[in-house]
């Protein structure tokens, strides 16, 4: 999958609430970690914005790291909550990847 159609499959609908918590949580972390660490963004503010406000919280992932930290730090209106993200290694990682397919 590359960064285009990653992005794009956020705006589907497979997957059960939980799957599709996870992966609009993980492509908010990955904007916000293109936005604010690497300064190459991958969507548009609007889009960010739009898909922040779909973040649930309520709903647990089954990774208790990961909601605590969302339920803690994550705000709807800035990215800069990404600098505290426990795994960031893993969103370079992403990134990286993503950014090399397109």
């Amino acid at each position: 999958m590359n960064l285009e159609q990653f992005i794009n499959a956020s705006h589907e609908k497979w997957g059960s609430p939980v799957e599709i918590e996870r992966r609009n949580r993980i492509l908010v972390a990955l904007a916000a970690y293109a936005y604010e660490i690497m300064n190459d963004p991958i969507m548009s503010d609007d889009a960010f914005d739009k898909l922040a406000l779909t973040i649930n919280l309520k709903i647990k992932t089954g990774n208790a790291k990961m909601d605590k930290f969302f339920k803690k730090e994550f705000e709807t209106d800035t990215g800069q909550w990404i600098h505290k993200h426990p795994e960031l290694s893993k969103l370079k990682f992403i990134f990286s990847k993503l950014k090399t397919t397109v």
